[in-house]
């Protein structure tokens, strides 16, 4: 039986951190995959905006390692020459009773380290942004959009310089716990047992099945999954914005907002629905409900120039009757199984927090 210090379930963008964080302490790292390459489901079906972290709960591992992973993803796509752009983010308001929420939104990003928000009347938001219409706005400078590929790329590129390797058509298809280790079934082509020290369960979508999986584990500390459904949808006109615009908040979610890739290219979206089973097709006439949401910021969007463009599956533990839900992250002191670290409920802002997740999942793994 083949033997390794570390085993990371999950090439997503919050697996790849982890394998780069253990292997850059110089940890015996191998990653395993069941799909054919790097982040191809969850990880590429975002929009790649880097969240300021305004939203989250005061005091939420969301909110903590949203602030965290900011600042140390922009350092990082600095150094390594990752493509993205700190284009900043308006919040704008469509009537004085919106305006009067933008405090108490500046207020609670305040308390989340977020101190930087500018509040804008409605000539201060034009003069930035000509075609929006709005009654004031808050404008967000730490807001931007990232090559989430690119990013990815970079991620793997390190853990493998410092010797971590991946195997991909690979799914973890048992573990049980063999005293201070953990042995490992893999499935696919070619079938291996491992054991392993530390186990890292980092599979995004799948993260609660793998768990189940576990001989061992607790079942009651496994959270049941569910699928949101983000659907987004392009634009044939050119957007004549130069940053992110969101509406005010509405209950459920923030509401219809247009983002930039990193052709400034525009993309509207979430458009959520709750799913029980993964379909990624976009109907083109989930569209209709997207034209008056975007046209009370951006009024002349032309009639017919919303295309499908893509959907993503967020990894949600909780039902839609409740509103939020936060990152879980479990070490031995929560289930009791030595070198075993499950992840749940990574959604956004994780690309933007997965670097703080891996400094935070490389602690736990010291202890």
């Amino acid at each position: 039986m083949d033997r390794v210090e570390c085993v990371v379930i999950g090439a997503g963008v919050v697996g790849l951190a982890i394998a780069r964080q253990l292997a850059l302490a110089g940890r015996e790292v191998i990653v395993l995959e069941a799909a054919e390459g790097i982040g191809t489901v969850t990880s590429s079906r975002n929009s790649e905006v880097i969240h300021a972290g305004i939203y989250y709960k005061a005091g939420s591992l969301m909110a903590r390692f949203c602030v965290a992973g900011k600042w140390a993803l922009y350092r990082y796509c600095q150094e390594h020459g990752v493509p993205h752009r700190n284009c900043g983010k308006l919040i704008v308001a469509a009537s004085p009773a919106e305006t009067d929420r933008l405090q108490s939104i500046r207020a609670h990003a305040a308390a989340n380290g977020v101190d930087d928000l500018e509040l804008l009347d409605r000539e201060a938001a034009r003069a930035l942004e000509p075609a929006l219409a709005c009654d004031a706005a808050l404008l967000s400078p730490s807001t931007g959009i990232v090559d989430s590929h690119a990013f990815m790329l970079a991620l793997r590129g390190d853990a493998e310089d410092a010797g971590a390797a991946f195997a991909f058509h690979t799914p973890l298809t048992a573990a049980r716990v063999k005293g201070e280790r953990i042995e490992i079934d893999a499935g696919g082509q070619t079938p291996m047992t491992l054991e392993c020290a530390l186990l890292i369960n980092s599979a995004g979508l799948s993260a609660p099945e793998v768990a189940r999986r576990i001989a061992g584990m607790p079942q009651e500390l496994i959270p049941r999954a569910y699928l949101a459904k983000g659907n987004y949808f392009s634009c044939s006109a050119k957007a004549p914005f130069s940053r992110l615009i969101y509406p005010v908040p509405e209950p459920g979610g923030l509401g219809v907002h247009l983002t930039l890739d990193m052709a400034g290219q525009a993309r509207f979206g979430p458009d959520v629905e709750w799913v029980d089973h993964i379909d990624y097709a976009v109907d083109p006439a989930r569209a209709e409900r997207f034209y008056p949401a975007i046209r009370k910021y951006w009024p002349t969007l032309p009639d017919g120039a919303l295309m499908p463009s893509y959907s993503g599956m967020r990894p949600k533990i909780v039902p839609p009757q409740i509103a939020t839900q936060d990152f879980v992250i479990q070490g031995p002191r929560e289930h009791g199984i030595g070198g075993l670290v499950n992840l749940f409920g990574i959604e956004s802002p994780g690309l933007t927090s997965s670097l703080a997740i891996a400094a935070h999942v490389g602690e736990l793994a010291k202890n």
